[in-house]
């Protein structure tokens, strides 16, 4: 292979590289001119035709140094070229032009971009100058065509270099190398700065530094709009069609994104800033790229991988969306660090973040532009939900259709986002789909539910209701207060949201209640009930791993229960409540005092919590009263009577036990003063007892299992209580 061109005059006249006759090999100048629809295989008539013309100027440019190089080498056919220097050549340097005394700047006489085309928006996003533009021209031209490779390392007079260097670029472009153009590399010029070019071999002098373009730059100037590799799975296009009732908020967003740095924060005050967010740029005119915060901060070089997002908002005319601000933890030194070297860099780009805590100043040079983004109406979480179903269903072309009262009553409690929405409405159509029916009410319940992050069942104990209203044995007082309770969670946006029936004061939408009663009385399991009324999830709070020695450290585990808690559709359990709802005491020592500050954090943390949340205690007298005061329905669970004794008793005996025909379930009724829960436990027992004595449940099966239960409770065996039975319990216990 030979660096040499054959002659100066057919370099000049021919295309450049154009073999001068049959069976000669390609010589380093053997590249098909990128303005020469004739040549091969470069040019798409239909492509960024702008783009086509100023790489046949870099072409032109390229064939004359090439041509200028032949005129003073004696040897250009020399096969070891670049790796010896003989006297002559060294003479032929020192009589090349010296950089210490430079010739006038010189130049070709560039003409205007296209505003419309690619390289046009192109200088236009990243504030390049014209010789900016020639420059990363000469940089992208190997990337286009590979036979420049070999012009290049030719050009450079080594083998192994065969992209621009530095020094090559500047006088492709007829730039002194000790001119103000070898500071567009520095690296806060718009090439460097921007993304646009790589300086490599930094431990080279500047001249002999090589420049590469990134390929995504590069598939973009020749049209592809496509996210780079390096962005895959962290940033994703936002789309979808935007909301007619929220069009005014995203045009007053919109407004804010075109002022100044275009930095806009969204407070999340229980509504959908990433919906909006995406809407806003979309009524901008710009593509919105939705950043995964989880993503970015996981890998391993989070700043090159922010510098890769404003290049990619810059080539595409676009906008980013950051959030939720809370997933990158900016409380942290390296995390606020990252924040603001993204922030600083997207000046001037749009960048819309979202976040439910306060924005701190610290955390970027300029302070963003804020807006509250508070829930939506009920009337519009329902419109959210008819053409999500719509979509999912692929009949979204028109106007859907309206939710049926059985389907709009079942979304009514969850608070979504509108991608949470997105996602339910597919898994709930797929569902229904494989059965070959219309989407119920329960598939749309199922859906929500999984929609559940599983960062919760980490503090609790996840319980999927199984339970309905008929399984429960209550008093009609009692049955009323769980029936509000679940209106209270269905209704609480309208009222609390809609309404401001509680203003000010950082009150939350919150929904709290209040369980009391003695231990089986069914406090637990009405909870269960009211969670599969609202098609939620129930998640009990495990106290042992709450409450701790370490001052301070059970109100920060608190806090996580309460934070996680908020984020789901469920129903927060705190059984035995009194544990951690005490009430405050005299202060005597420090132990007092720091038993006080739990209970006033848990006082402050109730009221502005925004979920729902159910305490359960058995001594109601142990709770401090202004934890009652905060509490929207209290629910007393008395001990059953007889009437319902006996209904809990044939209830939790089940259907399918095969009964003697002397089983008197009247008599223990009557008899036998149980809590719901101890009369569960001896129907369980005497099943046992049946089973192994191989024939049906009998009275003797039943008396001993409630020997058994009195035993447990440390209750006294009375005759009077037991009665005939009382033998044969005895007998049938041993």
């Amino acid at each position: 292979m030979t660096y040499g061109v054959r002659d100066r005059r057919e370099a000049d006249a021919a295309p450049l590289g154009e073999p001068s006759g049959p069976g000669d090999s390609a010589a380093p100048g053997d590249v098909a001119g990128p303005g020469d629809p004739s040549g091969p295989g470069l040019v798409d008539p239909a492509g960024p035709r702008d783009l086509w013309e100023r790489l046949g100027g870099v072409e032109r440019r390229v064939r004359r140094a090439v041509a200028a190089r032949r005129a003073v080498d004696p040897d250009p056919d020399d096969p070891y070229r670049g790796q010896y220097l003989t006297p002559e050549a060294a003479e032929r340097i020192l009589a090349a032009p010296s950089a210490l005394h430079p010739p006038p700047e010189g130049g070709e006489g560039w003409e205007p971009l296209s505003p419309g085309g690619r390289l046009g928006r192109l200088a236009a996003g990243f504030g390049l100058l014209p010789l900016d533009v020639e420059l990363l021209l000469v940089a992208t031209a190997p990337d286009i065509d590979a036979r420049f490779e070999r012009l290049y390392g030719y050009l450079n007079d080594d083998l192994t270099r065969r992209r621009p260097t530095i020094g090559l670029a500047l006088e492709l472009c007829g730039q002194p190398a000790a001119g103000p153009g070898r500071f567009r590399f520095s690296a806060a010029a718009p090439l460097v700065g921007g993304g646009l070019l790589e300086v490599q071999e930094p431990g080279l002098p500047l001249l002999s530094r090589v420049l590469r373009v990134p390929d995504r730059v590069t598939a973009h100037l020749l049209g592809d709009d496509e996210i780079g590799d390096a962005l895959q799975g962290v940033v994703r296009i936002g789309g979808g069609r935007p909301e007619a009732a929220a069009a005014a908020q995203a045009a007053r967003v919109a407004d804010a994104v075109r002022t100044g740095s275009g930095l806009v924060y969204l407070l999340d005050k229980g509504g959908d800033p990433a919906r909006l967010a995406v809407d806003a740029l979309l009524a901008g005119g710009r593509r919105p790229l939705v950043v995964d915060p989880e993503a970015l901060v996981a890998d391993p070089a989070p700043e090159r991988l922010a510098q890769a997002l404003v290049t990619e908002a810059r080539l595409s005319g676009g906008g980013l969306v950051l959030g939720p601000v809370d997933a990158l933890d900016p409380r942290r030194p390296e995390r606020a660090r990252l924040l603001r070297e993204l922030c600083a860099a997207a000046a001037g780009v749009p960048l819309v973040t979202y976040g439910a805590k306060g924005w701190d100043p610290w955390w970027t040079r300029e302070s963003p532009v804020r807006f509250a983004v508070a829930p939506p109406p009920a009337a519009r979480r329902t419109r959210q939900w008819e053409r999500a179903l719509a979509d999912a269903a692929g009949s979204g072309a028109g106007e859907p259709a309206p939710l049926d009262d059985a389907l709009a009553d079942a979304v009514a409690p969850y608070r979504l986002d509108a991608e949470q929405v997105r996602k339910a409405a597919v898994v709930a159509t797929r569902t229904a789909a494989l059965e070959r029916r219309p989407v119920g009410a329960d598939d749309l319940r199922a859906a929500v539910r999984a929609q559940n992050s599983a960062g919760l069942e980490r503090l609790a104990r996840r319980v999927e209701p199984a339970v309905g209203w008929d399984d429960l044995v209550l008093p009609p007082a009692t049955r009323r207060q769980l029936a509000e309770l679940a209106l209270r969670a269905r209704h609480r946006e309208q009222v609390l949201g809609q309404w401001r029936m509680r203003p000010g004061g950082g009150r939350g939408r919150g929904v709290i209640a209040l369980f009391a009663g003695e231990s089986g009385t069914g406090k637990t399991m009405s909870a269960e009930v009211v969670a599969a009324e609202l098609g939620m999830e129930l998640y009990v709070v495990d106290l042992s791993t709450v409450v701790d020695k370490y001052i301070g450290e059970t109100e920060k585990n608190l806090e996580r229960i309460f934070v996680e808690a908020a984020e789901v559709n469920g129903i927060l359990l705190f059984d035995e409540a009194d544990a951690v709802f005490g009430k405050r005491s005299q202060v005597k020592d420090a132990h007092d005092r720091h038993a006080n500050v739990e209970s006033a954090y848990l006082l402050q943390r109730m009221e502005s919590f925004d979920g729902i949340a159910v305490l359960t205690t058995n001594l109601r007298a142990n709770l401090d009263e202004a934890f009652t005061r905060r509490l929207d329905v209290v629910a007393e669970f008395p001990m059953p009577d007889e009437p319902q004794r006996l209904a809990l008793w044939d209830r939790c005996l089940g259907t399918e036990m095969p009964r003697d025909e002397g089983l008197d379930l009247a008599f223990c009724a009557r008899r036998f003063e149980l809590a719901g829960g101890s009369i569960r436990a001896c129907a369980v027992t005497a099943a046992y007892l049946a089973a192994e004595a191989g024939r049906p449940l009998g009275m003797e099966q039943v008396v001993s299992a409630v020997l058994q239960e009195y035993r447990k409770l440390g209750r006294l065996v009375l005759e009077s209580e037991f009665g005939p039975w009382l033998d044969g319990g005895r007998a049938g216990d041993a």
